[in-house]
């Protein structure tokens, strides 16, 4: 073989092997993205049933306009999900969650299966009850 040949060779394995490690980043990336993605919606659908159990009668279950008895083992048992009452753990196929309510806010932090660059894949969710009225706050961190 040529010397010519030998180069093209040589440099279209280096193309292809940067492509290679470009393609296994990209897919990385975008499963960590798509498992943060998941653990802010079940954040968001734990949000709006912490919501409902705030607002529902204690005949009925629910709360009434406090964020959860019992230490929040009331709150953890309306949200369902294999909810464990010893470590106050939710589980979901995308993370796990652990709920804390302490002086009537109530805290969700989810933990989701895939890591990124940072370590985790983590989100925080907290939900305050005040008066007659409620407020969600969604804080994400990265």
């Amino acid at each position: 073989m040529g010397t010519q040949q030998i180069l093209l060779i040589v440099l279209s394995v280096i193309i292809v092997g940067i492509a290679v490690a470009v393609g296994i980043t990209m897919f990385n990336a975008q499963a960590t993205n798509s498992n943060r993605q998941a653990v802010i919606a079940d954040l968001n659908n734990f949000g709006s049933n912490a919501l409902a159990y705030y607002k529902t009668p204690a005949s009925h279950g629910g709360g009434e306009k406090t964020m959860g008895g019992n230490a929040g083992d009331d709150l953890g048992k309306w949200l369902g999900f294999g909810y464990v009452v010893a470590t106050n753990t939710l589980t979901t196929g995308n993370g796990t969650f652990v709920l804390s309510i302490a002086a009537g806010v109530a805290t969700i932090v989810g933990t989701g299966t895939e890591l990124g660059n940072d370590g985790a894949a983590n989100v925080n969710c907290t939900m305050t009850a005040t008066g007659s009225t409620s407020v969600i706050t969604m804080v994400i961190n990265n």
